[in-house]
């Protein structure tokens, strides 16, 4: 039998036998997967009249109640349920499902459930800050409290009833203003506002020690360096959106100015640092059950890192399945959407990359990359070099690094991997999500219970230590092998320690002057991002706290170098990201190899601005809380 034919959403022609019924959703509709050559996406995606701010958790099983293929209105209507407070998975009818026996109370008395949980917390922290008030900082404690009750608040009151006054109030002045300014100022005034900030950032506050003015403004220079390559050696410089690379690097600098010259965000990102820390210790404990006490206390790489990582990747599959995860990233993911104007599918992996790691967050946007752009490839493969995952950010915790200096570049690295890889290669497509932000929900992924979710993430997570460790042993090992061959050459030229170290030293020589390096520490800075790129972060960061050769390094060289190494973008990740991409869209297999190298030059040079903003902001201060953190 002859199928009739219809236009699909994204411009390809598709087809439907009759009393099969298609999927509601054309972002899953096999006909809507992307090719190169076609240059627009049209449909329920970039219909602005579809455009609501709450996140939308797409459901990958057809609704069977829809019968009009094209009654997309009516399908997506059937799987968001953000406004009823619900977060993670998003159940198709619920009807031919089973409840567990705990959400079926759950459900009947959630009412009580979170009336009692406000009030414990209500309780601890009123105890607290009078038993406490002039004992403790209450800044973290009333933030938690804060959060716990926003929460429970917006569980029963749909978040977009509070959004209205603020988006009132956005509309009617700073909304408005913009709209009152013509077109062609907009951009250079919004640039001219940018460079006005990292000015007075960078150059207002007093000289101490090595923060000198000349130093920051080396730093400074840096940055407007990376970005002049960047806009030079772009795909189609013609078509930067300079709204997303203006807002990208105002919102890194602003992060940064919080972290590293505010006591209230040294005081949060302390806070979160301390609780990775503790993670440590908790492996550890484990550590010593299967072990002895003398074992978990010992300090090797199988002892002190591998741990953590399992546990860790552990606890993230367990909140993944409750939902919190996604709920955290669908928020984050909404910021970074609406401020930088990116891609619904870019803004969600952006956001979840620094959580979970540059092949998982992937895995969200899973049923979208087959549809995506050649610039999303370019980005999702960008943001998974420019920082580092949750997973390994303990471990580095763990060998004494400065913990605010990692946590804060991650966070910074997402709107810096967005500018870059938006100068580097600019959107010249309609992306399928753009308009959107939508994390879907994995049916086949999907564990059965907490307790298998959990199990499951701990074997994920001993595959992944188990990459790692291999990963580690082989490339440190051919690494060796290459060094012994240039020692025994340089030998005979009368150079007796020429090594790929030695050699890659001078090539980012420059680069670590760009950064704000000291001079004294340009070769040895030079030398650690080299081996970041070669070989790899923890390599870089192994060598910063315990090879003799850097151990005179001063404190900004050591903060800078901190933030240059502090990302994914080597030889080994390019390898795992083209791995995981092409498993999880077979047919872009080429259109990842052919961005790949592109991406990790732009993960690297995402990280290297973030070492450039902290050479702009280095403080005396920020070296003191390096030595007690060390």
């Amino acid at each position: 039998m002859s199928s009739p034919e219809f236009k699909g959403l994204a411009g390809h022609n598709s087809s439907f036998q009759e009393g099969v019924t298609p999927n509601p959703d054309p972002a899953l509709d096999i006909a809507n997967e992307h090719r190169p050559e076609h240059l627009h996406h049209g449909g329920l995606a970039a219909n602005p009249a579809n455009h609501p701010d709450e996140v939308v958790y797409s459901n990958t099983s057809p609704d069977k109640s829809l019968e009009k293929p094209r009654d997309y209105a009516t399908a997506e209507k059937a799987v968001t349920d953000e406004d009823s407070g619900n977060v993670g998975h998003i159940r198709g009818n619920g009807d031919d499902e089973e409840q567990s026996f705990l959400a079926y109370w759950y459900q009947r008395y959630r009412a009580y459930v979170h009336l009692t949980i406000w009030l414990v917390f209500t309780a601890w922290w009123i105890y607290g800050l009078v038993r406490f008030r002039n004992e403790k900082n209450w800044l973290i404690p009333f933030l938690l409290y804060l959060a716990i009750t926003l929460r429970i608040i917006f569980l029963w009151i749909p978040v977009k009833y509070a959004m209205m006054p603020v988006k009132f109030v956005w509309r009617h002045t700073a909304s408005r203003g913009y709209e009152l300014t013509p077109k062609k100022l907009r951009k250079p005034i919004a640039a001219t506002v940018t460079v006005a900030v990292f000015l007075i950032g960078t150059m207002v506050p007093a000289e101490t020690g090595e923060n000198t003015r000349a130093r920051r403004a080396q730093a400074l220079f840096g940055l407007v360096v990376m970005i002049a390559v960047l806009t030079a050696t772009s795909r189609s410089w013609r078509k930067i959106q300079w709204h997303t690379v203006i807002a990208g690097m105002l919102t890194q600098f602003v992060v940064a100015v919080f972290v590293l010259r505010t006591q209230a965000g040294y005081d949060i990102f302390n806070f979160i640092s301390t609780l990775a820390s503790t993670l440590l210790s908790f492996a550890k404990d484990g550590v010593e059950f299967l072990t002895t006490e003398d074992v978990s206390n010992l300090k090797w790489f199988l002892i002190t890192v591998v741990p953590p990582i399992i546990f860790f990747v552990a606890l993230v599959a367990l909140l993944y399945h409750v939902g919190l995860i996604q709920w955290f990233i669908g928020k984050v993911a909404v910021f970074f959407f609406w401020s930088l104007r990116v891609s619904g599918a870019e803004a969600v992996v952006a956001a979840a990359t620094p959580f979970i790691g540059q092949g998982e967050s992937a895995m969200l946007v899973r049923p979208f990359v087959p549809h995506m752009t050649l610039a999303e490839l370019h980005q999702i493969m960008t943001c998974g070099f420019a920082t580092i995952a949750g997973s390994v950010l303990v471990a580095y915790v763990g060998l004494g690094l400065n913990p605010q200096a990692l946590v804060s570049s991650c966070i910074m690295s997402i709107p810096a991997s967005l500018a870059v890889s938006k100068m580097r290669y600019p959107e010249t497509e309609e992306t399928l999500t753009s308009g959107r932000v939508v994390i879907p929900a994995d049916q086949e992924h999907r564990a059965a219970n907490s307790l298998e979710a959990f199990a499951n993430g701990a074997w994920l997570g001993l595959k992944i230590a188990g990459m790692i460790i291999a990963t580690l042993l082989c490339i440190i090992a051919f690494v060796a092998l290459i060094n012994g061959l240039l020692t025994w050459w340089g030998g005979y030229w009368g150079i007796e320690k020429l090594t790929i170290q030695f050699i890659l030293g001078y090539i980012f020589y420059p680069i670590s002057w760009l950064l704000g390096v000291p001079n004294a520490d340009l070769l040895y800075v030079g030398e650690l991002i080299g081996t970041k790129i070669i070989v790899n972060e923890y390599a870089a960061f192994n060598a910063l706290k315990t090879d003799p050769r850097y151990s005179g390094l001063s404190l900004r060289a050591q903060l800078i170098a901190t933030y240059a190494c502090c990302g994914f973008g080597n030889i080994g990740s390019l390898g795992t990201q083209i791995g995981v991409l092409a498993q999880i869209a077979p047919g872009r297999a080429g259109d990842v190899s052919k961005v790949a190298l592109s991406a990790l030059v732009s993960g690297v040079i995402s990280t290297l601005t973030s070492a450039s903003v902290a050479g702009m902001l280095y403080t005396d201060g920020v070296g003191d809380f390096i030595t007690a953190s060390s």
